[in-house]
């Protein structure tokens, strides 16, 4: 299992954007090119790094927050929200939990060039399987990393039995598709990214369908907190709303988040999406994204708390 930094809601798994390929037990990795994928995991979490810093001082501040002294970022990709929580709770140890190797590099990389190399460890391990492996801690960071695991409520458990008294496990799951275009570009049928969005929902459902152990769960974060024996303590969504024009970083992950879901969707599209969405990514056309003055960036990532008495 990989969380693939970068976290917002479900749709966001279909792609790469931040951010992250979906993967885990179930998806066959091997083939990803971690020398190329890893660098566009970094920038994407990078971008998103506000809505990640202000849901840190969320924390933080909570009146019945304990000291945090130890950390888990489960599925933590390249490093860059372990190192986050690392600057958010200073006294802390934080490890990054991923199963890709490549990506935990990055992770001890990120953290030495920030000075945080003695308060940022990584651990590989396969989840849930060896969630015990973790050992205990005030929180428990899990970025749109549940849902890749098939009986969710069973993996909560495991989290509520790592915390140690009054630590706290902080969800990122749900949140808004993305939106980047307005409704109508100007060519093809209105309404392209709300197909995208209706495609990349059917995808998911095959998704959580495939894992090992799956259960259908309502996803009432609270009710399954409240069933594994933690206390909800409040649910906050954050936003990142970069209007048009963009920079340039934040452009090129609009070019990838669209290239990552044509090559994930095609044989679901149509043929006339298809057509609009390679006229969008052909860096020659001045309608598409590499040139319009349009595009802009606008998500939302929910997170969930709990709190272990």
């Amino acid at each position: 299992m990989t969380k693939h930094a970068g976290h917002g809601s479900h749709h966001d798994t279909a792609h790469a954007r931040h951010d992250r390929p979906a993967h885990g037990p179930h998806h066959d990795t091997t083939d990803l090119d971690w020398d190329v994928m890893g660098p566009i995991l970094e920038r994407n979490a990078e971008l998103s790094s506000p809505q990640y810093q202000e849901a840190a001082r969320w924390i933080a501040g909570l009146p019945n927050a304990p000291r945090v002294r130890r950390v888990l970022d489960i599925g933590s990709g390249p490093g860059v929200i372990a190192c986050l929580l690392a600057a958010a709770f200073p006294e802390a140890e934080v490890v990054a939990v991923d199963s890709t190797p490549a990506l935990l590099d990055r992770a001890r990389a990120r953290s030495a060039r920030l000075g945080l190399g003695d308060r940022v460890r990584t651990l590989h391990a396969e989840l849930p399987d060896e969630l015990a492996k973790l050992g205990d801690a005030d929180l428990i960071w899990a970025g749109n990393a549940l849902h890749h695991m098939g009986d969710q409520r069973a993996v909560l458990a495991g989290f509520a039995g790592l915390l140690r008294p009054g630590g706290t496990v902080a969800l990122v799951e749900g949140g808004l598709p993305p939106r980047q275009l307005p409704r109508d570009i100007g060519f093809g049928r209105p309404g392209l990214e709300a197909r995208l969005d209706a495609v990349t929902a059917d995808w998911f459902e095959e998704m959580r369908a495939s894992l090992p152990d799956a259960r259908r769960e309502t996803e009432d974060w609270s009710a399954l907190f409240t069933a594994v024996g933690l206390a909800p303590q409040g649910t906050r969504t954050f936003l990142l709303d970069l209007p048009a024009p963009l920079s340039d970083q934040a452009r090129d992950h609009v070019v990838a988040e669209f290239a990552q879901r044509r090559d994930m969707l095609a044989d679901a599209l149509t043929a006339d999406d298809l057509a609009v969405i390679d006229r969008l990514l052909d860096p020659d056309d001045p309608a598409g994204l590499h040139h319009r003055p349009d595009v802009f960036l606008l998500t939302a990532r929910t997170v969930h708390l709990a709190r272990r008495a």
